[in-house]
Protein backbone atom coordinates (compact mmCIF):
# COMPACT_ATOMS: atom_id res chain seq x y z
CA UNK A 1 0.00 0.00 0.00
CA UNK A 2 1.19 3.43 -0.77
CA UNK A 3 1.76 6.25 1.24
CA UNK A 4 -0.69 7.91 0.06
CA UNK A 5 -3.79 5.57 0.45
CA UNK A 6 -1.91 5.60 4.53
CA UNK A 7 -2.16 9.24 5.03
CA UNK A 8 -5.72 8.95 3.66
CA UNK A 9 -7.02 6.60 6.07
CA UNK A 10 -5.83 8.28 9.04
CA UNK A 11 -7.15 12.00 8.18
CA UNK A 12 -10.40 9.82 7.86
CA UNK A 13 -10.56 7.88 11.12
CA UNK A 14 -9.36 11.82 12.65
CA UNK A 15 -12.19 13.61 10.57
CA UNK A 16 -14.86 10.73 11.56
CA UNK A 17 -13.95 10.64 15.69
CA UNK A 18 -13.73 14.25 15.44
CA UNK A 19 -17.54 14.57 13.90
CA UNK A 20 -18.48 11.91 16.55
CA UNK A 21 -17.59 13.84 19.60
CA UNK A 22 -19.05 16.91 17.98
CA UNK A 23 -22.32 15.35 17.43
CA UNK A 24 -22.14 13.72 21.14
CA UNK A 25 -21.75 17.37 22.84
CA UNK A 26 -24.55 18.81 20.63
CA UNK A 27 -27.16 16.02 21.87
CA UNK A 28 -25.68 16.98 25.64
CA UNK A 29 -26.23 20.43 25.54
CA UNK A 30 -29.95 19.68 23.69
CA UNK A 31 -30.82 18.22 26.73
CA UNK A 32 -33.82 19.93 28.80
CA UNK A 33 -32.31 21.33 32.66
CA UNK A 34 -33.28 19.46 35.74
CA UNK A 35 -35.05 22.29 38.34
CA UNK A 36 -33.07 22.62 41.20
CA UNK A 37 -34.63 21.80 44.30
CA UNK A 38 -35.42 24.96 46.87
CA UNK A 39 -32.85 24.94 50.03
CA UNK A 40 -34.43 23.58 52.82
CA UNK A 41 -32.39 23.92 56.30
CA UNK A 42 -32.05 20.43 57.91
CA UNK A 43 -31.97 20.88 61.91
CA UNK A 44 -31.57 17.93 63.91
CA UNK A 45 -34.37 16.61 66.62
CA UNK A 46 -33.92 16.15 69.70
CA UNK A 47 -36.09 14.54 72.56
CA UNK A 48 -36.84 16.59 75.73
CA UNK A 49 -39.48 17.15 78.84
CA UNK A 50 -40.56 19.56 80.02
CA UNK A 51 -39.46 20.54 83.65
CA UNK A 52 -41.92 19.38 86.15
CA UNK A 53 -41.10 19.08 89.90
CA UNK A 54 -42.68 17.23 92.48
CA UNK A 55 -42.20 14.39 95.29
CA UNK A 56 -40.02 11.58 94.36
CA UNK A 57 -39.30 8.27 96.12
CA UNK A 58 -36.40 6.63 94.73
CA UNK A 59 -36.19 2.89 95.61
CA UNK A 60 -33.18 1.67 95.80
CA UNK A 61 -32.29 -2.29 95.08
CA UNK A 62 -28.81 -4.00 95.34
CA UNK A 63 -27.12 -7.32 94.70
CA UNK A 64 -25.02 -9.42 96.79
CA UNK A 65 -26.14 -9.44 100.02
CA UNK A 66 -24.89 -12.51 101.88
CA UNK A 67 -26.91 -13.56 104.80
CA UNK A 68 -25.08 -14.20 107.83
CA UNK A 69 -25.56 -15.97 111.34
CA UNK A 70 -27.34 -13.63 114.05
CA UNK A 71 -25.00 -14.91 116.40
CA UNK A 72 -21.62 -17.42 115.74
CA UNK A 73 -20.04 -18.75 118.83
CA UNK A 74 -17.17 -20.78 119.94
CA UNK A 75 -18.38 -23.81 122.12
CA UNK A 76 -15.18 -23.82 124.41
CA UNK A 77 -14.93 -26.35 127.61
CA UNK A 78 -14.85 -25.28 130.91
CA UNK A 79 -13.47 -27.94 132.37
CA UNK A 80 -11.37 -31.07 131.16
CA UNK A 81 -11.91 -34.70 130.81
CA UNK A 82 -13.40 -37.11 128.63
CA UNK A 83 -16.40 -36.01 125.90
CA UNK A 84 -19.32 -37.89 126.50
CA UNK A 85 -22.66 -38.03 124.19
CA UNK A 86 -25.29 -35.28 124.43
CA UNK A 87 -28.90 -35.42 122.58
CA UNK A 88 -27.41 -34.36 119.69
CA UNK A 89 -24.54 -35.66 117.67
CA UNK A 90 -21.10 -33.88 117.63
CA UNK A 91 -20.94 -33.43 114.08
CA UNK A 92 -20.46 -30.68 111.14
CA UNK A 93 -23.71 -29.61 109.93
CA UNK A 94 -26.05 -31.46 112.77
CA UNK A 95 -28.78 -28.78 113.75
CA UNK A 96 -29.89 -28.73 117.59
CA UNK A 97 -32.41 -26.46 119.52
CA UNK A 98 -31.93 -23.86 121.98
CA UNK A 99 -31.37 -26.01 125.65
CA UNK A 100 -30.31 -29.31 124.30
CA UNK A 101 -27.81 -30.84 125.72
CA UNK A 102 -24.73 -30.30 123.20
CA UNK A 103 -21.94 -32.66 124.81
CA UNK A 104 -21.01 -33.71 128.39
CA UNK A 105 -17.67 -34.13 129.85
CA UNK A 106 -17.00 -36.22 132.20
CA UNK A 107 -18.37 -35.86 135.78
CA UNK A 108 -19.06 -38.52 138.14
CA UNK A 109 -16.07 -37.96 140.36
CA UNK A 110 -17.00 -34.16 140.71
CA UNK A 111 -20.83 -35.35 141.41
CA UNK A 112 -19.93 -37.58 143.87
CA UNK A 113 -17.75 -34.79 145.57
CA UNK A 114 -20.06 -32.73 145.67
CA UNK A 115 -22.54 -34.99 147.40
CA UNK A 116 -20.25 -35.83 149.92
CA UNK A 117 -19.52 -32.67 150.60
CA UNK A 118 -23.26 -32.63 150.72
CA UNK A 119 -23.96 -35.06 153.32
CA UNK A 120 -21.19 -33.27 155.69
CA UNK A 121 -22.93 -30.17 155.20
CA UNK A 122 -26.21 -32.02 156.82
CA UNK A 123 -24.15 -33.37 159.48
CA UNK A 124 -23.02 -29.79 160.59
CA UNK A 125 -26.54 -28.35 160.59
CA UNK A 126 -27.57 -31.18 162.31
CA UNK A 127 -25.11 -30.65 165.17
CA UNK A 128 -26.15 -26.63 165.03
CA UNK A 129 -29.77 -26.80 165.30
CA UNK A 130 -29.79 -27.75 169.08
CA UNK A 131 -27.54 -24.54 170.02
CA UNK A 132 -30.15 -22.55 167.31
CA UNK A 133 -32.93 -23.64 169.94
CA UNK A 134 -31.36 -22.54 172.75
CA UNK A 135 -29.33 -19.31 171.76
CA UNK A 136 -31.95 -17.95 169.16
CA UNK A 137 -35.14 -19.10 169.49
CA UNK A 138 -36.77 -17.00 167.38
CA UNK A 139 -34.54 -18.25 164.13
CA UNK A 140 -35.22 -21.73 164.44
CA UNK A 141 -38.06 -22.20 161.90
CA UNK A 142 -36.15 -20.75 159.77
CA UNK A 143 -33.16 -22.95 160.22
CA UNK A 144 -35.11 -25.95 160.84
CA UNK A 145 -36.70 -25.53 157.08
CA UNK A 146 -33.62 -24.82 155.70
CA UNK A 147 -32.41 -28.11 156.84
CA UNK A 148 -35.41 -29.99 155.94
CA UNK A 149 -34.89 -28.84 152.37
CA UNK A 150 -31.54 -29.95 151.48
CA UNK A 151 -31.17 -32.32 149.10
CA UNK A 152 -27.86 -34.20 147.60
CA UNK A 153 -29.30 -34.61 144.43
CA UNK A 154 -30.41 -31.10 143.74
CA UNK A 155 -28.79 -27.57 144.38
CA UNK A 156 -28.80 -26.20 147.74
CA UNK A 157 -31.55 -24.18 148.78
CA UNK A 158 -31.10 -20.48 149.57
CA UNK A 159 -29.94 -19.94 153.73
CA UNK A 160 -31.54 -17.53 155.35
CA UNK A 161 -30.51 -13.78 155.72
CA UNK A 162 -28.81 -13.46 158.91
CA UNK A 163 -29.73 -9.75 160.06
CA UNK A 164 -28.58 -10.75 163.90
CA UNK A 165 -24.46 -10.19 164.53
CA UNK A 166 -24.15 -12.86 167.36
CA UNK A 167 -25.88 -15.14 164.88
CA UNK A 168 -23.64 -14.12 162.20
CA UNK A 169 -20.55 -14.65 164.30
CA UNK A 170 -22.37 -18.25 165.61
CA UNK A 171 -22.37 -19.81 162.30
CA UNK A 172 -19.05 -18.45 160.96
CA UNK A 173 -17.47 -19.83 163.96
CA UNK A 174 -19.56 -23.36 163.09
CA UNK A 175 -17.78 -22.80 159.62
CA UNK A 176 -21.26 -22.99 158.33
CA UNK A 177 -20.98 -19.82 155.77
CA UNK A 178 -17.93 -21.35 154.45
CA UNK A 179 -18.94 -24.57 154.05
CA UNK A 180 -22.15 -23.62 152.27
CA UNK A 181 -20.40 -21.10 150.31
CA UNK A 182 -17.55 -23.98 149.54
CA UNK A 183 -20.58 -26.00 147.89
CA UNK A 184 -22.50 -23.33 146.27
CA UNK A 185 -19.01 -22.82 144.64
CA UNK A 186 -18.57 -26.56 143.31
CA UNK A 187 -22.22 -26.68 141.85
CA UNK A 188 -21.48 -24.04 139.18
CA UNK A 189 -18.14 -25.94 138.73
CA UNK A 190 -20.16 -29.80 138.12
CA UNK A 191 -22.66 -27.44 135.78
CA UNK A 192 -19.69 -26.67 133.54
CA UNK A 193 -19.49 -30.34 133.20
CA UNK A 194 -22.65 -29.83 130.88
CA UNK A 195 -22.84 -28.44 127.52
CA UNK A 196 -26.17 -26.68 126.47
CA UNK A 197 -27.30 -25.10 123.37
CA UNK A 198 -27.53 -21.41 124.04
CA UNK A 199 -30.18 -21.12 120.74
CA UNK A 200 -31.32 -22.87 117.37
CA UNK A 201 -28.37 -23.48 115.49
CA UNK A 202 -25.97 -25.45 113.19
CA UNK A 203 -22.19 -26.64 114.44
CA UNK A 204 -20.50 -25.03 110.54
CA UNK A 205 -16.64 -26.56 112.55
CA UNK A 206 -15.92 -29.74 114.92
CA UNK A 207 -12.32 -30.05 116.55
CA UNK A 208 -13.50 -32.40 119.17
CA UNK A 209 -16.10 -35.43 118.70
CA UNK A 210 -17.51 -37.55 121.32
CA UNK A 211 -15.03 -39.67 123.11
CA UNK A 212 -12.49 -37.44 122.74
CA UNK A 213 -9.99 -35.58 125.48
CA UNK A 214 -10.37 -31.87 126.13
CA UNK A 215 -8.73 -29.56 128.47
CA UNK A 216 -9.99 -26.76 129.87
CA UNK A 217 -10.62 -23.55 127.23
CA UNK A 218 -10.10 -26.13 124.34
CA UNK A 219 -12.24 -25.54 121.12
CA UNK A 220 -15.01 -27.95 120.63
CA UNK A 221 -16.75 -26.55 118.32
CA UNK A 222 -17.93 -23.76 116.00
CA UNK A 223 -21.45 -22.82 115.85
CA UNK A 224 -23.73 -20.39 114.47
CA UNK A 225 -27.72 -19.37 115.17
CA UNK A 226 -30.02 -20.23 112.59
CA UNK A 227 -33.37 -18.62 114.03
CA UNK A 228 -32.00 -15.49 114.15
CA UNK A 229 -30.59 -14.57 110.70
CA UNK A 230 -29.22 -10.99 109.20
CA UNK A 231 -28.27 -9.76 104.88
CA UNK A 232 -25.39 -8.02 104.99
CA UNK A 233 -25.67 -5.27 102.37
CA UNK A 234 -22.62 -3.51 100.78
CA UNK A 235 -23.62 0.23 99.97
CA UNK A 236 -22.08 2.83 98.35
CA UNK A 237 -21.12 5.28 100.33
CA UNK A 238 -22.95 8.13 98.42
CA UNK A 239 -26.64 5.86 98.75
CA UNK A 240 -25.91 4.57 102.24
CA UNK A 241 -27.53 8.29 103.60
CA UNK A 242 -30.50 7.22 101.87
CA UNK A 243 -31.23 4.15 104.14
CA UNK A 244 -32.57 4.44 107.40
CA UNK A 245 -32.48 2.30 110.45
CA UNK A 246 -36.20 0.43 110.78
CA UNK A 247 -36.69 0.70 107.00
CA UNK A 248 -38.74 -1.98 105.86
CA UNK A 249 -36.76 -3.68 102.48
CA UNK A 250 -37.83 -6.85 100.07
CA UNK A 251 -35.57 -10.00 100.20
CA UNK A 252 -34.82 -11.95 96.99
CA UNK A 253 -32.84 -14.55 96.12
CA UNK A 254 -31.65 -15.48 92.07
CA UNK A 255 -32.79 -19.15 92.35
CA UNK A 256 -36.40 -18.07 92.53
CA UNK A 257 -38.92 -15.58 92.58
CA UNK A 258 -40.11 -15.34 95.82
CA UNK A 259 -39.30 -12.81 97.58
CA UNK A 260 -39.36 -12.36 102.06
CA UNK A 261 -39.71 -9.15 104.25
CA UNK A 262 -36.73 -7.52 106.01
CA UNK A 263 -35.95 -4.85 108.42
CA UNK A 264 -32.66 -2.56 108.40
CA UNK A 265 -31.29 -3.29 112.06
CA UNK A 266 -27.73 -1.31 111.76
CA UNK A 267 -25.41 0.64 109.74
CA UNK A 268 -21.82 0.01 110.05
CA UNK A 269 -19.88 2.92 111.51
CA UNK A 270 -17.16 2.39 108.72
CA UNK A 271 -16.04 2.74 105.05
CA UNK A 272 -14.66 -0.76 103.64
CA UNK A 273 -11.36 0.68 102.03
CA UNK A 274 -11.11 -1.40 99.36
CA UNK A 275 -14.63 -1.08 97.93
CA UNK A 276 -15.63 2.53 99.44
CA UNK A 277 -19.25 1.12 100.95
CA UNK A 278 -20.79 0.90 104.57
CA UNK A 279 -22.30 -2.70 105.23
CA UNK A 280 -25.60 -2.23 105.98
CA UNK A 281 -27.26 -5.12 108.35
CA UNK A 282 -31.04 -6.37 107.28
CA UNK A 283 -33.03 -8.61 110.25
CA UNK A 284 -34.41 -11.64 108.27
CA UNK A 285 -38.19 -11.84 110.36
CA UNK A 286 -37.83 -14.98 112.10
CA UNK A 287 -40.93 -16.73 110.37
CA UNK A 288 -38.77 -17.11 107.20
CA UNK A 289 -35.29 -17.40 108.82
CA UNK A 290 -35.54 -21.51 108.04
CA UNK A 291 -35.76 -19.55 104.61
CA UNK A 292 -32.54 -18.29 103.95
CA UNK A 293 -29.29 -19.73 104.60
CA UNK A 294 -26.28 -18.53 105.95
CA UNK A 295 -23.65 -17.82 102.95
CA UNK A 296 -26.09 -17.13 100.25
CA UNK A 297 -26.39 -14.50 98.41
CA UNK A 298 -29.73 -12.20 98.05
CA UNK A 299 -30.81 -9.03 96.50
CA UNK A 300 -32.45 -6.70 98.71
CA UNK A 301 -34.76 -3.63 97.57
CA UNK A 302 -34.66 -0.66 99.62
CA UNK A 303 -37.86 1.79 99.55
CA UNK A 304 -35.69 4.84 99.60
CA UNK A 305 -36.74 8.20 101.17
CA UNK A 306 -38.97 11.15 99.43
CA UNK A 307 -37.66 13.55 97.75
CA UNK A 308 -40.04 16.55 97.55
CA UNK A 309 -39.33 19.21 94.57
CA UNK A 310 -37.56 17.20 92.53
CA UNK A 311 -37.47 15.75 88.84
CA UNK A 312 -35.97 12.50 87.31
CA UNK A 313 -34.32 12.46 83.72
CA UNK A 314 -31.98 9.29 82.25
CA UNK A 315 -28.02 9.74 83.06
CA UNK A 316 -27.12 10.09 79.49
CA UNK A 317 -28.58 13.26 79.75
CA UNK A 318 -26.07 14.80 82.04
CA UNK A 319 -22.44 15.09 81.02
CA UNK A 320 -19.93 17.13 83.01
CA UNK A 321 -20.90 15.58 86.36
CA UNK A 322 -24.19 18.45 86.44
CA UNK A 323 -24.92 19.88 82.84
CA UNK A 324 -27.43 19.79 80.87
CA UNK A 325 -28.95 20.91 77.30
CA UNK A 326 -32.05 22.86 77.87
CA UNK A 327 -33.71 24.72 73.96
CA UNK A 328 -34.53 27.74 74.26
CA UNK A 329 -36.12 29.50 71.06
CA UNK A 330 -34.76 26.41 69.04
CA UNK A 331 -31.03 26.66 69.83
CA UNK A 332 -29.35 23.85 73.01
CA UNK A 333 -28.03 26.08 75.39
CA UNK A 334 -26.26 24.71 78.43
CA UNK A 335 -27.64 25.29 81.73
CA UNK A 336 -26.23 23.66 85.43
CA UNK A 337 -28.45 21.28 87.66
CA UNK A 338 -27.93 20.59 91.26
CA UNK A 339 -27.81 16.82 91.55
CA UNK A 340 -29.51 14.86 94.52
CA UNK A 341 -29.44 11.18 93.86
CA UNK A 342 -27.66 9.06 91.45
CA UNK A 343 -29.58 5.94 90.45
CA UNK A 344 -28.35 2.77 88.62
CA UNK A 345 -29.67 4.78 85.09
CA UNK A 346 -31.64 7.80 86.28
CA UNK A 347 -30.68 11.17 87.77
CA UNK A 348 -32.63 13.09 90.21
CA UNK A 349 -32.37 16.65 90.25
CA UNK A 350 -33.77 20.47 90.63
CA UNK A 351 -32.17 23.59 89.71
CA UNK A 352 -33.63 24.52 86.27
CA UNK A 353 -36.98 26.79 86.33
CA UNK A 354 -39.95 24.93 85.88
CA UNK A 355 -41.49 24.64 82.45
CA UNK A 356 -37.98 24.54 80.75
CA UNK A 357 -37.20 21.85 77.81
CA UNK A 358 -34.44 19.62 79.03
CA UNK A 359 -32.91 17.66 76.66
CA UNK A 360 -33.50 13.73 77.81
CA UNK A 361 -31.10 12.11 75.48
CA UNK A 362 -27.19 11.50 75.03
CA UNK A 363 -26.13 14.36 72.20
CA UNK A 364 -23.04 13.49 70.11
CA UNK A 365 -21.08 16.25 68.07
CA UNK A 366 -23.18 19.26 69.41
CA UNK A 367 -22.23 22.61 70.34
CA UNK A 368 -23.92 25.35 72.46
CA UNK A 369 -26.49 27.46 70.51
CA UNK A 370 -26.80 24.62 67.30
CA UNK A 371 -30.42 24.76 65.77
CA UNK A 372 -32.72 21.63 66.70
CA UNK A 373 -36.34 21.00 66.34
CA UNK A 374 -38.27 19.53 69.41
CA UNK A 375 -38.55 15.58 68.85
CA UNK A 376 -42.42 15.23 67.80
CA UNK A 377 -42.52 19.00 66.80
CA UNK A 378 -40.82 19.15 63.61
CA UNK A 379 -44.01 19.90 60.96
CA UNK A 380 -44.27 23.08 62.81
CA UNK A 381 -40.46 24.11 62.31
CA UNK A 382 -39.91 22.75 58.82
CA UNK A 383 -39.26 25.98 56.40
CA UNK A 384 -41.44 25.66 53.26
CA UNK A 385 -40.31 27.51 49.48
CA UNK A 386 -42.19 30.39 48.94
CA UNK A 387 -44.87 30.68 46.52
CA UNK A 388 -44.17 30.91 42.64
CA UNK A 389 -45.52 33.69 40.36
CA UNK A 390 -47.67 32.67 37.97
CA UNK A 391 -47.10 33.04 34.29
CA UNK A 392 -49.06 36.01 32.63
Amino acid sequence: MSWRKITFIVVALIVLLGGAAALSQLFVSMKPEQPKRPDVEMKRSVKVETVNYSEITSPLSLPGGRAVSGSEVLLVAEASGKIEPGAVVLRKGTSFKKGQVIAEIYKDEVELALKARKAQFLTTMTSLLPDVKVDFPEQLYAYETFFRAIELDEDLPEMPVVQNEKLKIFLASRGVLTEYYGIKQDEKRLKRHTLYAPFDGTFTQVNFETGSYVNTGGQIARMIRTDHVEIEVPVPNEDSDWIKIGDKVLISSNQNNSSIDGKVVRKSDFIESETQSRSIFVQVNKADSDRVLPGQLYAVQFPGQKIPDAMEIPRGAVFNTSTVYVVIDGELKKREINVIKRNETTLIFNGLPEGSKVVSEPLINVKENTPVNILGEESNNKQRPGNQAKPQ
